[in-house]
């Protein structure tokens, strides 16, 4: 188990508003493939409620789970990472105090699975440029409170895989170092 980790309820609004951009992001991959699908939509719009009055309910937590499901059920690999974006951006005001890899995985999720949806709609999994870009357009956007949280996390190790990959180069640029080391 990791040592306690201090995070305040702004930092918490801060993470929970960079996530749920990332997810934004990609939201029309899904809306696309889905079109009457409300789920991953409520699940952004709940936690954006969540940034502006800093309440966690019952609500925003059974809309996440609401938007994982629609990932399931979504039948497109790329409308299914953009689900799963949406659920964990909205799952992040739930993020433990606990220095784990697990925690620091929860941080960077949102943005993972934005590049992943953006991988999957242009290249059947494989690295694109288009998945890369999310990977940039996050780092560029996010909060330096969200960056000083993660540092107090421990950090991704490189992994095999394109989403081990695309963790580890997220969470090294947003620690200020060169992840590719």
């Amino acid at each position: 188990m990791g040592d306690e980790v201090p995070i305040s309820d702004e930092e918490r609004r801060l993470l929970a508003g960079w996530a749920a951009d990332c997810a934004e992001r990609v939201l029309p991959l899904f809306e696309k493939a889905a079109p009457g699908d409300p789920r991953p939509r409520a699940a952004l719009d709940a936690v954006r409620l969540y940034v502006r009055d800093g309440r966690r309910t019952g609500a925003l937590r059974s809309v996440a789970w609401a938007a994982q499901k629609a990932a399931g059920e979504a039948g497109d690999p790329a409308a299914a990472a953009a689900a799963r974006a949406a659920c964990c951006a909205a799952a992040t005001p739930y993020l433990h105090p606990l220095a784990t890899p697990h925690q620091s995985r929860h941080i960077l999720a949102p943005a993972v699975h934005a590049a992943r949806a953006r991988d999957l709609a242009h290249g059947r999994g494989a690295a694109t440029e288009a998945g890369d870009d999310e990977i940039r357009d996050a780092i560029e956007r996010c909060p330096a409170p969200v960056r000083e949280l993660l540092s107090r996390m421990p950090p991704r190790n490189p992994g095999r895989g394109r989403p081990d990959t695309l963790y580890h180069r997220l969470d090294g640029a947003l620690r200020g170092r060169d992840p590719r080391r």
